[in-house]
């Protein structure tokens, strides 16, 4: 408890030998303990405005330490340790110029089909409706949709000399057109 002849700061730094002492037991390792407790004094620091007075002060630090502690590890979880620098060499960014002229490219591709076939294949490919969904919209029978949504990805893949999936630039509305090229 805080009495009223005491400051927070005095308090916190009579909080530290108990802070530390928890901190070893959560983290096993010393120096990670003392950046732990360093880390639960400046989070108390900024938020001691939020400290009741008359409360327990060590139990707001005691809880905030634990917070603080769990959080990391949790953080720690979602990265990934690149030592070696292997993981890094793997990541990789397309140049998106490329992009660009690959959307250019397949736009101009699209023109060229009639304009039932294009509706089917946008329909399907591009924002996702199931056949049954695209049939409804067109006015048509299921049947008719995947013979024009086939058609229509076979004419693409022939005016943009499209053999397979690794011909196919990294723009998402191309590769979702023309993911099921035919066989």
């Amino acid at each position: 408890m805080v009495d009223t002849g005491s400051t927070v700061r005095e308090a916190l730094v009579a909080a530290i030998p108990n802070l530390r002492a928890f901190a070893i037991s959560l983290t096993g390792d010393h120096h990670k303990a003392n950046d732990l407790v360093q880390d639960t004094l400046l989070k108390a620091w900024a938020n001691r405005d939020k400290f009741e007075v008359g409360t327990n002060l060590k139990a707001w630090l005691f809880t905030i330490l634990r917070n603080t502690y769990f959080s990391d590890i949790r953080k720690r979880r979602r990265e990934l340790q690149d030592v070696d620098g292997q993981a890094a060499s793997q990541l990789v960014s397309p140049p998106e110029q490329n992009g660009h002229i690959d959307l250019a490219d397949f736009r101009k591709a699209l023109s060229f089909l009639s304009a039932d076939q294009r509706e089917a294949l946008l329909l399907v490919g591009a924002e996702g409706y199931s056949y049954e969904e695209a049939a409804n919209i067109s006015g048509c029978a299921v049947g008719t949709v995947k013979s024009r949504v086939n058609r229509a990805r076979a004419h693409l893949a022939d005016l943009m000399a499209v053999k397979s999936g690794q011909d196919i630039g990294p723009e998402k509305m191309s590769r979702a057109v023309l993911a099921r090229l035919p066989r």
